[in-house]
């Protein structure tokens, strides 16, 4: 069974440890932390790291196009402590618009930041290997970002 973790504690624990600006982030999973960009290296890290967290998978990232936002979301696991956690970082829709690669505390996230270079165009500092993975290199534009428009040839 998996065991549902006190976020108000991790969060504060967070906050406390590296300033990590994190909050809870209520959604129908209650296990959604938000934390800053300025600090998701460091908190992921920390994440992994942990012996109170341990989160050692990272099952999935992705992005949303959200009207005022971009939300890049990660969700991790603990094969030790059997808990999740879905940690989301929102980003402005600057240009460029990025966040830090977290492919140096999970492997696994070299190919799926890749995926959302590719289809949204956010841009993942200090990744090894930053190029479109789906589509054709010389490919204009973002086909999940909610402005694209594809012309017809």
């Amino acid at each position: 069974m998996d065991k549902k973790m006190d976020r108000q504690a991790l969060v504060a624990f967070l906050n406390e440890k590296m300033d990590a600006q994190a909050e809870v982030f209520e959604d129908n999973t209650e296990d959604s932390i938000k934390v800053s960009r300025l600090k998701l290296g460091e908190t992921m890290q920390e994440l992994r790291e942990n012996p109170q967290y341990k989160f050692d998978v990272l099952m999935n990232l992705s992005s949303v196009d959200y009207p005022e936002n971009f939300t890049v979301i990660y969700h991790l696991f603990s094969i030790e402590h059997k808990h999740y956690l879905t940690v989301k970082v929102e980003i402005s829709k600057e240009n460029p618009c990025w966040v830090p690669s977290v492919s140096s505390v999970w492997k696994a996230a070299q190919v799926h930041e890749r995926e959302v270079f590719d289809l949204m165009g956010i841009l993942f500092n200090d990744h090894p290997d930053l190029r479109r993975i789906l589509l054709p290199e010389d490919f204009a534009g973002h086909p999940l970002r909610k402005d694209f428009t594809q012309q017809a040839d």
